[in-house]
């Protein structure tokens, strides 16, 4: 997360990039694109570098110029208090434990490898137990497929439209100093976020207006494949959105919801981060008022540039987006992409937290005249 220079990067990278390797289009701010190699993409986030991987989204990027982000006004109060507050009650840390323990015993979930697919394979069949369980009678999960082996998932629970609130993480980890085969338990990133909004969803299936269809808006769980290769699935689901002309009115990223010990070190009190650069501004207003009224601890506001997670994918659709983690950027995990995000590095009494916001955004949304 520690931002250095791109020149830094190739350099770095020359010295491994064979000239025979497939070349890749990435952007790396609004309209700044470059070439580079795959083993120049990784030495890029090996220094903090964020970017989107626009190969095979160039249509996307193109119609992203001349199209404004669709003007949606969110509610200025919470508006559903009676039926959420019990809602939060049910929200489980065991759960979330015992998710996260089994998604970080695969090798990696990196989105090339076999283990990215066998990890992918396992969250579906864990959403698709929690649909089974809750009874919803319209509520389904599918595979979102990829040109690459691990698929992304999409869990849907229909209301009385088909207008959306998505809420997501990303699904995929690597380990920087070998991709491909390296050892990444990714427990924060993205593990973290995976069972956060993973405990959300099972909760608002509890609800009986929201499992039966009663909502105003439909309600969309994404855990996004290959992220870390430059947002790929989130891309590609937002791209297929567009083209299919579905409405989006409102989006929510989770990256990393786990490591407190950043802020605590620095004699700061545990919060929430809050992005406030390249999101919707009034999305990311909605969120702070969602975390006072439903979660003990604050926010803070931090900003984290240019395409930092799968958020900047819907943004390029033209849908709001907004962007949470777990602190203020400079305190957040070290750990990332390493060995060492591991389950020793997490709170889930943080990552409580961020369910309950996740819960109250959802139902709030799911219920508004948007």
């Amino acid at each position: 997360m520690k931002l250095s220079t791109f020149a830094l990067a190739l350099t770095v990278s020359s010295a491994v990039a064979a000239p025979t390797q497939q070349l890749y289009t990435i952007e790396l701010a609004p309209g700044e694109t470059r070439q580079v190699t795959e083993s120049e993409k990784w030495a890029l986030k090996a220094t903090g570098t964020h970017f989107m991987d626009i190969t095979e989204f160039a249509d996307l990027h193109e119609t992203s110029r001349k199209r404004q982000v669709a003007a949606v006004t969110f509610p200025t109060a919470m508006a559903q208090k009676t039926a959420i507050t019990p809602l939060l009650s049910k929200l489980s840390k065991a759960n979330m434990q015992t998710n996260l323990v089994t998604f970080t015993t695969f090798t990696n979930r990196y989105y090339k490898s076999t283990y990215g697919k066998q990890s992918s394979e396992w969250l579906l069949k864990t959403v698709q137990d929690i649909l089974k369980a809750s009874n919803a009678p319209n509520a389904s999960a599918k595979a979102f497929a990829h040109t690459w082996t691990q698929s992304s998932v999409i869990a849907t629970i229909p209301g009385k439209t088909a207008n959306i609130i998505a809420i997501g993480a990303h699904q995929d980890s690597i380990n920087l100093n070998n991709p491909s085969t390296g050892r990444a338990p990714g427990a924060d990133d993205d593990g973290s976020g995976t069972v956060t909004i993973l405990e959300a969803l099972r909760v608002l299936l509890t609800d009986p207006k929201v499992a039966s269809g009663q909502a105003q808006n439909t309600l969309e769980f994404h855990w996004y494949s290959a992220e870390e290769g430059g947002l790929l699935g989130s891309q590609a689901i937002f791209t297929d959105y567009k083209n299919k002309g579905k409405v989006v009115k409102a989006m929510l990223q989770q990256d990393m919801t786990g490591y407190v010990k950043g802020t605590l070190d620095a004699g700061l009190k545990e919060s929430v981060g809050v992005i406030t650069d390249y999101v919707d501004a009034g999305l990311s207003e909605f969120i702070k008022k969602v975390i006072t009224s439903y979660c003990a601890i604050p926010f803070v506001s931090t900003k984290c540039g240019y395409a930092c997670s799968d958020h900047a994918s819907a943004s390029k659709a033209g849908y709001p987006s907004a962007f949470v983690i777990e602190s203020a950027m400079d305190y957040t995990s070290d750990y990332i992409h390493t060995t060492g995000d591991t389950l020793s590095t997490v709170s889930y009494d943080h990552m409580l937290e961020h369910a309950k916001m996740t819960v109250g955004f959802g139902y709030e949304l799911a219920f508004a005249s948007l």
